[in-house]
């Protein structure tokens, strides 16, 4: 009877509760991007100051107004997070290079990076919430251009920390995931320091095509683990371009199957 008391006391068994409050979360998100659109960096563009400085401001601004969702989401029952290493994060030149289970794993990445640039969906660049965001951010569509490769690039050379999903898409539960070559082209040529972070959600949600009132069963918790360095240098110094850009994609590929198996399997061990 004591077990069956605790298990109705968990945050599991609010399910109408964090319904509510993912409607919440979702209609604040849309919310807060036309009021950035509409108020916020209209007002920010009568600063004194040029485009960088503009730029500073507004992704400043986003990375602020990200963060402080996560903490909602947190505080009203949505979700729990776990972040290991964030501190190592944002340094200039650095790529940051993530796998994508959810709709809100760059959320958490910009929230973590002031001044991060970030290669999003070309699709954001015309919806009429998340429009000026990106565009006041210059943020990098990915339109799968060599002009889009080029101005990745150019964003690590010039000492901005560029966050990137190299799936380009969000992965589909049960699957592994699958990087497309072009991030690692991106490192080869600009990046500093390449920085793996390891994404896991539990239980899944917010993945591709699915509803987002389709809320899983108990509270999600989001784990967020920053990995260790890798030097771009080692992989360009194995051969051309197009051999050192397939080993270094490969050996990401594999650093992340390898990381979310360990991560599965520790999830799955009964507790003692």
């Amino acid at each position: 009877m004591e077990l069956a008391t605790t298990a109705v006391s968990r945050p599991r068994d609010a399910y109408h509760w964090r319904l509510l409050a993912t409607a919440a979360s979702f209609f604040l998100f849309g919310l807060g991007g036309l009021c950035l659109r509409l108020l916020v960096f209209p007002l920010l563009a009568c600063l004194p100051g040029g485009a960088e400085r503009h730029r500073q401001r507004a992704r400043r601004t986003i990375s602020w107004l990200f963060w402080r969702f996560v903490r909602f989401m947190q505080a009203s029952g949505v979700l729990t997070y776990q972040i290991d290493g964030a501190e190592r994060l944002g340094r200039p030149g650095q790529m940051i290079i993530a796998n994508h289970p959810s709709l809100i794993d760059v959320v958490f990445l910009i929230g973590l990076v002031r001044q991060a640039n970030c290669v999003v969906k070309q699709s954001l660049f015309d919806n009429p919430f998340t429009r000026g965001p990106v565009s006041e951010a210059q943020y990098i569509g990915n339109d799968g251009s060599m002009d889009m490769l080029d101005a990745a690039v150019d964003s690590l050379r010039q000492g901005q920390p560029l966050v990137i999903f190299p799936e380009g898409t969000r992965t589909a539960p049960g699957q592994a995931p699958a990087f497309h070559r072009g991030a690692a082209a991106i490192a080869l040529r600009g990046a500093k320091i390449i920085t793996p972070v390891t994404i896991t959600v539990s239980p899944s949600t917010l993945t591709k095509n699915e509803p987002w009132y389709r809320i899983p069963g108990r509270r999600v918790h989001f784990s967020l683990s920053v990995g260790t360095d890798i030097d771009p240098q080692t992989f360009a110094a194995l051969g051309p371009a197009p051999k050192a850009s397939r080993l270094l994609n490969d050996y990401l590929h594999q650093y992340f199957i390898k990381e979310l198996a360990a991560d599965e399997r520790a999830t799955a061990r009964p507790e003692p």
